[in-house]
């Protein structure tokens, strides 16, 4: 590289956005008065928020030169002798400061802890602002654009705005003993309906200590005409029209009319197929009444777009945790979302499958997801689904929290004197035990309900 182009005049020309010159030179040559400042800060700081190129290499010199001093201050010859190596090398993309400016930088050090961190902190808020700006420009050019996609665009704009802060809302590890009276508490306190979200199956409950959990991610795994989608609606009722449970159901396959029949065919135990051919009786309508102001006040939020994808799906969510304190997402199902771009479908079925972890994590709420199984139980004498089954990715077992596969002998034999029943095979429970819990499948009102009340 040219000596020309290192000697250079620099451009003077502010940056758009708050500045923090005074700090970002406190901060550096803070580092070089007492590097283990760098250790300090990590969890708080990212030198990368530090807007003058040239001081930003003065920490990362700092942190270069360290590895080999390990007491005491780094004074500037230090630092000068590693930034002219890196500048004999080409390996910086700036001129860096010279011997007369380090020595004038390193006058300024302050030392102490507290000034550091308060520096660092104004550093970061202000790098987060002139990211805000940033972002708030790129959504302008996106909106006057000709090809603008609200549901794409808007969709990666809260995407983008949510992860502005995501470093500082990751905070600091934690030492063992800060956390453990919080196990010690609940050891002797059982859950409730605060911190478990029950399932509406009594056997179920009781396996999952109460329902599931926040941050969980719970696949129902099911061969085609199994009745996956009737089971997921029935977690959405049970949680929404019984509990109150704010919850979200995401369809990819069926209408809000086909929605909206089976649930009143599953809440008021009215025949599906009556419902659909607009026969029901004056009894059943009689009883319909009577439920329909329940069904009505339920948080229960219904989505049918055919059209889901992480940036999409995380924005709704998002919005409704914000709103309604959202707790329950339901999708139906994994197979259809639209998955991230990769160089495989499998590929692309795991990066969706772990972007659903993290989002029942990040929001603190528990995800079910409704999944496809592979044509393996077809091929078995015995028909019972394994949680290898799972369609496309084994991605989707190693993020789950907890599978459920669901089976019905009279699904490919009709004269099962099984008839009616249906298996919850739990073939993964994390942190707890598996179990096949048995239930009552009833069809015609669009449900599956314990055995003890079928």
């Amino acid at each position: 590289m040219s000596a020309d182009l290192w000697d250079a005049p620099l451009d003077d020309k502010p940056a758009d956005g708050p500045a923090s010159a005074t700090e970002e030179r406190v901060i550096a040559a803070s580092v070089m008065a007492r590097p283990a400042l760098i250790d300090e800060l990590a969890h708080e700081f990212d030198p990368a928020d530090i807007q003058d190129d040239r001081l930003r290499w003065v920490w990362h010199a700092v942190d270069e030169v360290r590895q080999t001093l390990t007491v005491g201050e780094i004074r500037w010859q230090a630092v000068d002798r590693q930034l002219q190596a890196w500048k004999a090398t080409g390996y910086i993309p700036v001129p860096p400061l010279d011997i007369s400016e380090l020595m004038r930088l390193y006058d300024e050090a302050e030392p102490s802890y507290q000034a550091a961190s308060w520096h660092a902190r104004q550093i970061t808020t202000k790098a987060v602002a002139r990211r805000c700006l940033a972002l708030s420009s790129d959504m302008r050019l996106r909106a006057q654009s000709a090809g603008f996609d609200p549901e794409t665009d808007i969709a990666a704009a809260q995407d983008a705005l949510d992860g502005l802060m995501r470093r500082e809302a990751a905070g600091a590890p934690k030492l063992v003993g800060d956390i453990i009276g919080d196990a010690l508490e609940r050891a002797v306190t059982p859950p409730t309906n605060a911190d478990r979200i029950p399932t509406g199956f009594m056997d179920l409950d009781s396996l999952f200590t109460g329902g599931f959990a926040a941050g969980q991610m719970v696949v129902v795994g099911a061969r085609p005409a199994m009745g996956k989608s009737t089971l997921g609606l029935g977690l959405a009722r049970a949680a929404a029209i019984t509990h109150r449970i704010p919850t979200l159901f995401e369809s990819l396959e069926m209408g809000e009319d086909e929605l909206g029949n089976s649930i009143l065919a599953a809440q008021a135990r009215i025949p599906l197929h009556h419902i659909k051919q607009g026969i029901v009786s004056d009894a059943d309508m009689a009883r319909a009444a009577r439920f329909v102001p329940q069904i009505a006040e339920a948080p229960l939020h219904i989505n049918d777009s055919a059209h889901l994808s992480l940036p999409i799906l995380r924005g709704r969510i998002r919005h409704l945790v914000r709103t309604v304190g959202l707790r329950l997402v339901v999708i139906d199902y994994l197979q259809l979302m639209q998955a991230p771009k990769a160089e495989n479908r499998q590929a692309e079925v795991a990066k969706l499958s772990r972007g659903l972890k993290l989002l029942a994590k990040e929001f603190g709420i528990t995800l079910v997801v409704l999944a496809q199984l592979n044509r393996g139980p077809e091929q078995r004498t015995e028909k019972k689904p394994m949680v290898s089954d799972l369609r496309e990715s084994g991605a989707i077992e190693q993020d789950a929290d907890i599978v459920i596969l669901l089976h019905r002998e009279d699904a490919y034999e009709k004269e099962s004197p099984r008839a009616g029943e249906a298996d919850f095979i739990v073939g993964k429970h994390r942190g707890g035990p598996t179990a096949t819990i048995t239930t009552a499948f009833a069809g015609h009102y669009a449900q599956f309900v314990d055995m003890a009340i079928a």
